[in-house]
């Protein structure tokens, strides 16, 4: 356990903790929203400090990333904890574990551990992910500068509520983050415990500071599939950057929202196409493998670049991070 960055003494005992966009005030003997930082006599320290619950090799596919070195390995690792009380939370055993508990369970590990087992492994990166990796950041940022001293990069896989001094604090060893832009603020405030305006200016503020970004939209049923929100999404992305990729995602039932059926495939691909007609240059939908909607196409031409079948990738057609067919340019990260 050791003292939490970003955060002030308010008196009386009490903090204020602005490592997120909650901006808890956290009185003496009490835990933030994320359950993970807590107040002891006027001292805010992280709970969960190199305590892993889960660690996996992923295909970096599976994050989503598909710009960002694709058919890549990324070692990847959470903490128990989130800020977001999301109810179709498909992690919710971990990511909510600590807000009906008090213990905090975890596999010790320091930042040495994390990034000679990516090495070991192989894996070209490190994903700090399963969880809302904001609420470990002091562990995440210490792996994260010794991964870059060992030559592997390092993604989020977030929910965008991350503060802006803990952004700017990140910058630079942050090479990746798919961020997810879950809904309008009516569903943020209903259905997450949040507000949508801290997302979109953390998407704005990462791609600023030159982190690679895709943003995630998990489709669900009559809560953010109108094609008013889709288009907003669409016309928010493309005003930052077209280059930006979407993933329209599929939702099934999970946790505490059980009464919507998994998202038709039509539906994905009305996204796709009003992302397209917005002039987003890559748009795919996900959780439907094999359909087509997770392949890589030219934006110029229309060449298939990239075949996925689930995280698999089964044709490659591109060369020095070009199409092979027109010579355009794909955008991204360690593209083929």
């Amino acid at each position: 356990m050791i003292e939490a960055r970003f955060y002030e003494r308010t008196g009386n005992g009490r903090v204020k903790c602005f490592l997120c966009a909650q901006y808890c005030t956290i009185a003496p003997g009490k835990r933030g929203i994320c359950a993970v930082r807590e107040n002891r006599d006027g001292t805010l320290y992280t709970l969960v400090y190199g305590k892993v619950i889960a660690r996996h090799i992923d295909p970096i596919e599976k994050k989503p990333l598909f710009h960002f070195h694709p058919g890549s390995r990324s070692y990847s690792i959470a903490t128990v904890g989130c800020n977001f009380r999301c109810m179709h939370c498909q992690n919710y055993e971990i990511s909510q574990y600590p807000k009906n508990r008090s213990d905090i369970p975890g596999e010790e590990m320091t930042p040495e551990d994390v990034v000679r087992e990516a090495e070991a492994s192989g894996c070209k990166s490190i994903s700090y992910t399963y969880t809302e990796p904001t609420i470990f950041m002091e562990f995440a940022y210490d792996c994260a500068r010794l991964a870059h001293t060992r030559g592997i990069e390092n993604v989020f896989v977030s929910n965008g509520y991350t503060g802006p001094e803990a952004i700017r604090l990140m910058a630079p060893y942050l090479d990746g983050n798919n961020i997810d832009l879950k809904g309008d603020d009516n569903f943020y405030r209903r259905v997450v415990g949040a507000k949508l305006q801290p997302v979109l200016d953390t998407i704005r503020l990462m791609k600023d500071l030159g982190i690679w970004v895709e943003v995630t939209t998990l489709v669900i049923p009559t809560y953010n599939d109108s094609e008013q929100y889709l288009s907003g999404v669409a016309d928010f992305i493309k005003s930052i950057d077209s280059a930006m990729p979407w993933h329209v995602t599929q939702f099934y039932p999970t946790y505490q929202l059980l009464d919507k059926p998994r998202t038709p495939a039509s539906t994905l691909r009305k996204a796709r196409e009003i992302g397209v007609k917005a002039g987003l240059r890559y748009v795919y939908e996900g959780n439907v493998p094999g359909q087509g909607g997770e392949n890589t196409y030219c934006p110029s031409c229309g060449e298939l670049l990239i075949e996925r079948n689930g995280y698999i990738l089964t044709k490659i057609g591109m060369k020095n991070s070009a199409c092979q067919r027109c010579g355009t340019y794909i955008d991204g990260r360690g593209m083929p």
